[in-house]
């Protein structure tokens, strides 16, 4: 009797453990696939036409690699100034400069953004608008630069 309770009781156990490893499964790869696909701020907003999404990629085409070029030279600078804070004998008026480089890049790549969601609003509807409105106020009440402002973490 004690043998046939065991295994019935192993075999419940591994019952619950696959579902569990399942449910983890399926809610991680329905995060992971939800994540990837969001490339920019519009695709936020479910009701875009096949022509507004057109022309969204066509914006992206030249503006995604203008923002990974400034993004490199930020992390080149930054690695630069790390050098510069922690060499030997430290030059104040390098770091300073590598510095004032680095605040020009930032402001470069906000700039960036900017019209790229000025751009993106011409391309919408009043409502669409209404919808990108609240979307920008919440990823910027993050401190950040939104989804533009978080690298992929697969491609690099």
């Amino acid at each position: 009797m004690g043998l046939g309770y065991f295994l019935l009781g192993f075999a419940a156990a591994l019952v619950i453990v696959a579902v569990l490893i399942l449910v983890f499964y399926y809610r991680l790869k329905r995060t992971r696939w939800k994540n990837s696909n969001v490339k920019g701020y519009l695709d936020l907003i479910p009701d875009l036409s096949d022509e507004q999404r057109l022309k969204v990629q066509s914006i992206r085409q030249t503006f995604l690699p203008r923002v990974e070029r400034i993004r490199q030279d930020l992390c080149r600078l930054r690695i630069v100034l790390a050098r510069a804070l922690f060499s030997e004998i430290t030059d104040r008026d390098k770091v300073h400069s590598i510095a004032r480089e680095i605040l020009k890049s930032q402001s470069e790549l906000e700039q960036e953004v900017i019209d790229h969601i000025i751009e993106e609003k011409e391309l919408l509807s009043p409502g669409q608008q209404k919808r990108f409105f609240d979307i920008i106020l919440d990823q910027f009440a993050h401190g950040g630069l939104g989804v533009h402002d978080v690298r992929q973490r697969g491609k690099s």
